[in-house]
């Protein structure tokens, strides 16, 4: 839901940055998966607790998911490009639960929910994308330049990160921010269904 507005404060300095590592040869898809592999880092972090360490990894890895983008704006979009950074992505996502469910036994009934709310998020979003290319339909360009169609929400990327950050500031109020999170997240899917059917 508030992907577009991000997208507008942060993607100048996003593709400042994209422009500098494009001419040096780095590629989008090393970056995507740098990105992952810094991100799976929170797993440990969380389980042993140390929620301020996992919270600046989170940033990073979600600073390192632009960049990965602005360097293919640069460089050129590719097909698998695009396929490759929401992998890494719905990785990372899962990620963050799991390193909540190993840090406290009290965490993980609401980390399986909210894994399962992750599921259906992406099936509805990524469902939604094969839908649009079946049909030949246009992404309105809201979220920026992609390598496929990007359903709207009311939780998307913005939202997701910022649930992050607050078990990460609040850990111990994990169990119902993980449930208040993953009801939006289900209410995102059905939203999409419902308007997919229209």
């Amino acid at each position: 839901m508030l992907d577009p507005l991000l997208r507008r404060w942060i993607d100048p300095s996003l593709n400042r940055a994209g422009a500098w590592f494009s001419r040096r040869d780095v590629s989008a898809n090393t970056v995507s998966l740098a990105g992952l592999a810094v991100g799976l880092v929170t797993v440990p972090l969380l389980a042993w607790q140390q929620y301020h360490a996992a919270l600046a990894v989170i940033v990073l890895n979600r600073l390192m998911d632009g960049l990965d983008g602005a360097i293919a704006r640069h460089k050129g979009t590719t097909r698998f490009g695009g396929y490759l950074d929401i992998m890494c992505d719905m990785g990372f996502y899962a990620a963050v639960p799991v390193g909540f469910a190993l840090a406290r036994p009290d965490n993980a009934l609401w980390a399986a929910l909210l894994l399962a709310s992750f599921v259906c998020t992406a099936s509805s979003f990524l469902g939604r994308a094969v839908l649009a290319a079946q049909r030949g339909e246009p992404d309105d360009g809201a979220r920026g330049t992609k390598a496929f169609f990007h359903a709207a929400g009311i939780v998307e990327g913005t939202e997701t990160v910022a649930a992050f950050v607050l078990f990460c500031l609040f850990p111990m109020a994990f169990p119902w921010l993980a449930g208040v999170f993953a009801l939006l997240c289900f209410v995102t899917a059905v939203a999409r269904v419902v308007e997919v059917k229209r």
